[in-house]
């Protein structure tokens, strides 16, 4: 548990705002009493993500993911539950109390602490190594890549020995035991070879968070070995779907976008050009994580990728996920060059200024590249490739006047007949295309979103503890027929006493504060759950009287066959059979 108070933690989020906090992560839009977006924790299109400014929780419809404000930062952030009450806090002007913690709560608090030192000890050692004698092949390569001292110095940037267990040995002259070691990314420890480095002879590159602690590295073999690139695997500290390598710097700077390249040395030159704005994934596609991350602190991006064949479908997979993630996009053409870095040895900064000012829209890059797969000499071949470029346009914008804004410029740039290619865009919106697409790509994600365990009887108790919750009147209507011990062992019977006990005192249910009383990340999600469920849709007060109704009999019946099989005494069988008959006699009225 945190060592913070209980009144603490509720002053912390009674005074932050739910939908402000998780509006700088996700791009919502307010529908009815609700905020609405694309979910951060899975990949939709449908928008599927809510967040409720009156339960002060967020939940998602597709994949189940929810809780409340100290939940998102810990799945979002990778925080523990102390560390999102230290982010929020001094937000919204509350001040924590200092005390000292005990063994118990210190022992949780240090050891992401120790990661971090660990880590910070080992950028440290690798630093001096690529100073010293051992490092002269490394700074060879650094100094052939043009790099000056004051970039090495600012990113960091160091060598690992050749020898595969130098790390180990000084990590343990450090007093690190093997236990935080073998977790920390950095060292292999098994019973054959004990401890032994997992980079060495490397050039080696630390991995910032935005905070600018060091949670990773990247190393380039020197020599011929395998893998050339090697990053530190995923630890407790480090997420690599949602880290951006140079973020830290490009935080800082006055530019109003960011440039998205795809290695360190890319990322690097670019700095060290002046162009403080540039930020790489780590060796793999971008993710969802990844685009909310850049959201947080900008709305453009431009895609800086490799030139080839490997680079361009990069950016092809990159711009509907930074599009999702409500970030417009450009692509800035390198040719003849391969990459940024060659490109700025080659022609210089003015020269790669001019291409940013000259950035490809990312749609008409993605019509560009689609135009490469098809044979423009062939007259069949054309006509399926315009007929493709019009189902694009169909099912990438909603609106009329975009259609007809992309239809212009599409017809003008890839030599299509105006008039033709905008009659039968119209014509696959009259045939229902879009609706068509939209619907198989719904059915598509619930299918491949994995979403909580359930059957029929809990489904029952999520409803009713959802309507309680958002209709407080039909406690009193109820009250007498069921009662928590009706409810699933576990959370659910937890949940329900918490949520009878606010009801009992007339008092509204505080959902958000419910959640904090559970610590794992499974048990908050299904306590979102119970809050957020729905059932078709029930247009009057008469449809959701008859619904209640059957869920109460639902729930009492299976409650009696329980007490019954588990051998409950004949006085409570009796007292829960006249219940029963009770609620099947009435009438309710809602």
């Amino acid at each position: 548990m945190p060592y913070y108070s209980d009144e603490i933690v509720e002053e912390v989020r009674t005074r932050t705002d739910i939908v402000d906090v998780i509006s700088q992560y996700v791009n919502l839009q307010k529908k009815g009493s609700q905020y609405f977006g694309l979910c951060p924790f899975h990949n939709e299109k449908t928008g599927s993500f809510s967040v409720s400014p009156q339960k002060q929780m967020y939940y998602c419809f597709g994949c189940g993911a929810g809780g409340n404000v100290f939940s998102f930062l810990m799945n979002y952030e990778n925080m523990t539950f102390k560390e999102a009450i230290e982010e929020l806090a001094p937000k919204c002007g509350v001040t924590l109390p200092q005390r000292e913690m005990t063994y118990q709560e210190r022992q949780r608090a240090d050891r992401r602490s120790r990661l971090f030192e660990i880590n910070k000890e080992a950028a440290g050692y690798y630093y001096k190594m690529l100073r010293s004698k051992e490092g002269e092949q490394a700074m060879a390569y650094f100094t052939k890549r043009e790099l000056t001292a004051d970039t090495l110095h600012k990113f960091g940037l160091g060598c690992t020995s050749k020898y595969s267990d130098s790390l180990y040995k000084y990590l343990r002259g450090k007093g690190y035991e093997d236990e935080i070691l073998k977790d920390c990314g950095l060292i292999t420890i098994d019973e054959k070879r004990g401890g032994h480095d997992k980079f060495w002879n490397r050039a080696m590159f630390p991995i910032f968070d935005a905070n600018g602690k060091v949670v990773a590295f990247g190393g380039r073999v020197m020599g011929d070995g395998e893998p050339k690139y090697l990053n530190s695997p995923e630890t407790e500290i480090f997420n690599k779907s949602k880290t951006l390598f140079g973020l830290y710097f490009a935080r800082k700077t006055r530019r109003q976008q960011f440039i998205l390249c795809e290695g360190y040395m890319d990322v690097i030159s670019l700095h060290q050009a002046g162009f403080d704005n540039a930020v790489a994934s780590l060796g793999t596609a971008l993710t969802e994580g990844h685009a909310g991350m850049l959201k947080r602190y900008v709305k453009d991006v431009y895609l800086s990728y490799d030139s080839d064949g490997a680079g361009q479908k990069a950016a092809l997979r990159a711009i509907p996920i930074l599009k999702n993630a409500g970030i417009s996009c450009r692509v800035i053409n390198m040719s003849p060059y391969k990459d940024p870095d060659e490109f700025i040895k080659a022609l210089g900064a003015e020269e790669y200024e001019k291409r940013i000012q000259n950035a490809e829209n990312s749609f008409m890059y993605q019509v560009r590249m689609l135009e490469k797969n098809y044979d423009l000499t062939d007259p069949e071949k054309k006509s399926d490739f315009q007929k493709e470029v019009a189902r694009m346009i169909v099912t990438e914008f909603p609106t009329q006047l975009e259609r007809e804004n992309y239809t212009e410029s599409v017809a003008a740039r890839f030599n299509i007949p105006r008039e033709a290619l905008g009659k039968y865009i119209i014509e696959l919106g009259q045939s229902g295309i879009t609706a068509k697409n939209q619907t198989q790509s719904r059915d598509s994600e619930r299918r491949s979103t994995p979403k909580p365990k359930d059957d029929g009887m809990k489904m029952s108790q999520r409803l009713l503890l959802t309507w309680l919750v958002e209709d407080t009147s039909i406690y009193g209507k109820i009250q007498e027929y069921v009662t928590p011990d009706d409810f699933e062992e576990g959370v659910y019977k937890q949940v329900a006493t918490e949520v009878f006990k606010y009801l009992s005192d007339g008092s509204t249910v505080d959902t958000a504060r419910i959640v904090d009383l559970f610590m794992e990340d499974e048990d908050r999600r299904v306590v979102a759950a119970l809050f957020n469920t729905t059932v078709g849709e029930l247009t009057d007060n008469t449809d959701l009287s008859k619904a209640l109704k059957e869920t109460l009999l639902r729930i009492k019946k299976h409650s009696l066959e329980l007490a019954q099989k588990n051998g409950a005494d004949l006085k409570s069988l009796v007292e829960g059979k006249k219940k029963l008959q009770r609620l099947e006699r009435l009438e309710f009225s809602l």
